[in-house]
């Protein structure tokens, strides 16, 4: 009998694991699980109980003592790397360190995400083992790591074809984004595009983007190489109501536009037309001019009020030869500080541009800023009759030519209360409108540049265009002496080496 009272110990640990085991394989059935539980504390309850004198003489003793202090120090170990283990789960850190941070979101991503206020839902349509399933969800993961708003699941349309039925999917691999009564759809796994979409469901209202026509102006409409279709598309993209616009009447450059594009005006402006864009500037309108050597006369002229100053020239560039292109397409790789060209690191190319600089006195409430520049080799040539075309410096003007302004235009208007109110208006000027044509915006940092002088002058800062981040070959390039060299000492030398220090201390051991 005394040798059975000494086993309850074990008989109360075993029943106590069983317990745990059974509420783990039958959760339904947790009475079974609650039942060995009391069991297994009952006998060791009673283990107790009936050794209790034997367990008073082992608590004096040495041996115990120590052994006591041994568990308590494991469980304090344990206890360390249990609380280090919850504490990395709920606030854990990633670090990138490749060079070009292809695991790492773009800082404008990070910013859209610091700045939610509600939460998005994302569910992802991808079969289970497709490649693009994990991509996507390796890049909703870091979107989750930046904010708490982000929930996400993946369903398999296959084994889900209520789901796929309730959202109208299509295809594989489309994910959806809800934020309230919003949502939207993409088929890409680009950040690009996650991210814009977030932002579309996260915004009040669209902005509207209205391109000038009816003088000459490259159409939105136009999916030719000299058309502005991909303009539209990528501005439609970023969530912008885009749409066509005469001025022949003043009433239809409404305030509920929110730019105003003129891309290359032929044809010189009607004086209403003129007095349109004014009126709109000063309300706190946006404009953005887009002007081709030997444009319009009458933007010249409206240009010149608000300190920016156009020369009849053409931008020549020996620079562009070297890349492929001709003398007549400027290279720009050199930006000075403002918010449209922060952290933006890609060469820019303007076929057949113009000249853009301050002009030599600004109105007051107007503030210029030259954002872009030509390189060092460049000129803006002012005659355009001679066949050969050549440096004079009587008359060209040697670069770095500035070729794109921005303006800020600050207006004082008096409410019916006699209170000032300060309405500030924008502008961009940029020496050339072929450079977002079909045929060049994918050219470098064309399009980015683009949409990213459109965000600042609607003050949406969010909106971005992302460049795709690519991984650097790491390659090593040797001679053939050189590799000789790497495969002796790494293959054949230092092993052989090791092999024989170990056999001669082998030796040795078994001399002695």
């Amino acid at each position: 009998m005394r040798r059975f009272i000494e086993t309850f110990n074990y008989i109360g640990i075993g029943l106590i694991v069983l317990s745990l085991f059974a509420l783990k394989i039958w959760p339904h059935k947790k009475i079974y699980a609650l039942i060995l539980g009391i069991l297994g504390l009952a006998f060791l309850i009673c283990y107790l109980i009936f050794n209790i004198s034997q367990l008073k003489e082992t608590l004096k003793r040495k041996s115990f003592i120590y052994s006591g202090n041994l568990i308590i120090i494991i469980l304090l170990i344990f206890g360390i790397l249990a609380i280090l283990n919850y504490l990395s789960s709920r606030h854990h850190w990633r670090f990138d360190l490749t060079e070009s941070k292809i695991h790492s979101l773009s800082d404008q991503s990070i910013k859209v995400l610091k700045n939610l206020k509600k939460e998005i839902q994302i569910k992802a349509f991808f079969r289970e083992g497709s490649f693009q399933r994990s991509k996507m969800e390796d890049l909703l993961k870091i979107y989750a790591y930046h904010s708490k708003k982000i929930k996400y699941e993946f369903i398999d349309p296959d084994k889900n074809p209520g789901m796929v039925k309730r959202y109208d999917i299509l295809q594989d691999g489309t994910t959806v984004f809800e934020c309230g009564d919003k949502d939207t759809q993409i088929t890409s796994t680009s950040e690009e595009d996650i991210t814009n979409a977030i932002i579309k469901i996260t915004r009040e209202k669209k902005k509207i983007i209205a391109f000038l026509e009816g003088h000459g102006e490259k159409s939105i409409e136009d999916d030719s190489e000299h058309g502005y279709s991909r303009v539209k598309n990528e501005l439609q993209k970023l969530g912008y109501e885009v749409k066509k616009i005469v001025l022949a009447l003043k009433e239809n450059l409404k305030n509920d536009i929110s730019l105003l594009i003129i891309p290359g005006v032929r044809k010189d402006l009607l004086p209403q037309e003129v007095e349109a864009i004014e009126d709109f500037i000063s309300k706190g309108g946006r404009v953005f001019f887009m002007v081709d050597p030997e444009d319009s006369q009458t933007v010249i002229s409206l240009l010149k009020k608000y300190g920016i100053k156009l020369e009849r020239d053409i931008v020549v560039d020996t620079v562009s030869r070297l890349l492929g292109g001709d003398y007549f397409m400027p290279v720009v790789s050199q930006y000075e500080s403002h918010t449209i060209t922060e952290k933006f690191r890609y060469a820019t190319f303007f076929p057949l541009a113009r000249s853009v600089d301050k002009a030599d006195s600004i109105p007051e409430n107007t503030t210029i800023n030259i954002i872009a520049k030509t390189s060092p080799n460049s000129w803006a040539e002012k005659n355009f009759e001679q066949r050969q075309i050549t440096f004079n410096p009587k008359e060209d003007r040697q670069g770095p030519i500035p070729i794109a302004v921005v303006g800020e235009i600050k207006e004082k208007s008096k409410t019916q209360k006699a209170e000032k109110v300060e309405k500030e208006g924008r502008i961009a000027v940029f020496g050339d409108s072929d450079f977002v044509t079909n045929n060049y915006y994918n050219l470098s940092g064309n399009g980015n540049l683009f949409l990213n002088t459109v965000n600042w002058l609607t003050e949406e800062a969010d909106l971005i265009s992302i460049q795709p981040k690519t991984s650097s070959p790491r390659t090593i390039h040797l001679t053939p002496q050189q590799g000789r060299i790497v495969f002796f000492t790494s293959v054949i030398i230092i092993p052989a080496f090791i092999l024989f220090f170990g056999i001669s201390i082998w030796i040795r051991r078994r001399i002695k």
